[in-house]
C-alpha cells in the first residue's frame, strides 16, 4: 500500500509556486493577489479562511480578507463582488460558502467574474473544464488530478467509480477522470445515494473516489484488491476520549481498507491540503491568463 500524502505534496506544489513568485518579483512585476470574502462568523469557515490567508503569506502573494456582517444584504453583497470584480489589483478572488440563509448562492456566484473565479464554481469555467479547455478546474478536483499525477498512478483504461455527484467533486473530478491525459483515460461511473447496488459497483472499480459524507461508509468488503481509493469525506465525529472532544473521518474506514488498497489517501492529510496548494496554483495562472 502507497499512502498518497496531500500534506507532502501539498508543501511541494508551495514550493513551486514560491519559486515562481519570486521570479516575478525579480522580475518587477506586481505579486499575485487573492481576495476572500466571508459573510458572517461561521466557525469551520473562519478556520478554512484563515489557512488560505497563511498560505498566500508563505508563498508570497498578496491578500486581502473581506469580512461582511451576517445580516448584510444580498444586494450590498453583490455591490462588494462588483468592486472585487472592477479591482485590478487583484488577480482572484472567493466567495467563502457556506452564506446565510437569505442570500441567494447561485445569484452571488453568477456575479463573479469568471475570469477572477478562482474557486472553478462559475458556469463558464465548468463549461471550459467539459470541453478540456483551459478553465479554473475546482480546486478539490484538481488536487486530485495532481495527486494521482504526480504519484503515477495507473488511470488509464482503469474502472472509476465516483461516489457523490457535488457541483463542486463529484461531477467535475468524474469529467476531469474520463478526459485525455495522465490522470486521465478513465471508463467512470457516478454514483451517489440514490444508486442501487452500490456494493457490486464498489466491488468492480479500480479506483474510488469517495465524497458521500458519510464517515467510514467505505468497507474492506466493499473493495477489492489493489484498488485505488480517494477519500474527499471529512466529518466531525464525537468523542468523549479526544482533547477536543471529537475527531475528524471521511467516507472510508481507513484501517480496513487501506489493507486491499493499492493507494489510498488519509484523513485528514490527504485530498484537503491538496484543495487550498490547488486555489493557489489557480490564482497564479489568474494573474498569467489575465495579464495575457
Amino acid at each position: 500500500m502507497k499512502l498518497l500524502d496531500g500534506k507532502k505534496t501539498s508543501t511541494e506544489i508551495k514550493e513551486e509556486i514560491k519559486l515562481k513568485v519570486t521570479a516575478i518579483k525579480t522580475a518587477g512585476e506586481r505579486v499575485p493577489h487573492l481576495a476572500a470574502v466571508l459573510v458572517g462568523d461561521d466557525g469551520a469557515s473562519l478556520t478554512y479562511v484563515g489557512s488560505k490567508v497563511r498560505s498566500c503569506k508563505y508563498v508570497g502573494f498578496e491578500s486581502t480578507l473581506i469580512r461582511l456582517e451576517e445580516d448584510i444584504t444580498e444586494e450590498a453583497l453583490l455591490l462588494k463582488i462588483d468592486e472585487l470584480n472592477q479591482n485590478e489589483n487583484i488577480d482572484g478572488y472567493i466567495v467563502q460558502l457556506p452564506l446565510p440563509k437569505h442570500i441567494n448562492e447561485e445569484r452571488v456566484l453568477l456575479a463573479i467574474d469568471p475570469k477572477k473565479d478562482v474557486d472553478g464554481f462559475h458556469p463558464a469555467n465548468f463549461g471550459r473544464m467539459a470541453l478540456d479547455l483551459d478553465a479554473f478546474i475546482p480546486a478539490t478536483p484538481f488536487g486530485i488530478i495532481q495527486l494521482l499525477e504526480r504519484y503515477e498512478v495507473p488511470t488509464s483504461g482503469k474502472h472509476c467509480l465516483v461516489v457523490g455527484r457535488s457541483h463542486i467533486v463529484g461531477r467535475p473530478i468524474s469529467i476531469l477522470m474520463s478526459q485525455k491525459g495522465p490522470a486521465g483515460d478513465a471508463t467512470v461511473t457516478l454514483a451517489h445515494s440514490r444508486t442501487q447496488n452500490l456494493k457490486s459497483l464498489t466491488k468492480q472499480a479500480d479506483i474510488v473516489v469517495m465524497a458521500l459524507g458519510i464517515p467510514e461508509f467505505l468497507t474492506a468488503d466493499m473493495v477489492k484488491e489493489g484498488v485505488t481509493v480517494i477519500d474527499v469525506g471529512i466529518t466531525r465525529v464525537a468523542d468523549e476520549s479526544h482533547p477536543k472532544g471529537y475527531v475528524i473521518k471521511g467516507d472510508v474506514a481507513f484501517d480496513e481498507v487501506a489493507a486491499k488498497a493499492n493507494y489510498i489517501t488519509p484523513v485528514p492529510g490527504g485530498v484537503g491540503p491538496m484543495t487550498i496548494a490547488m486555489l493557489l496554483q489557480n490564482t497564479l495562472l489568474a494573474k498569467q491568463w489575465n495579464q495575457s
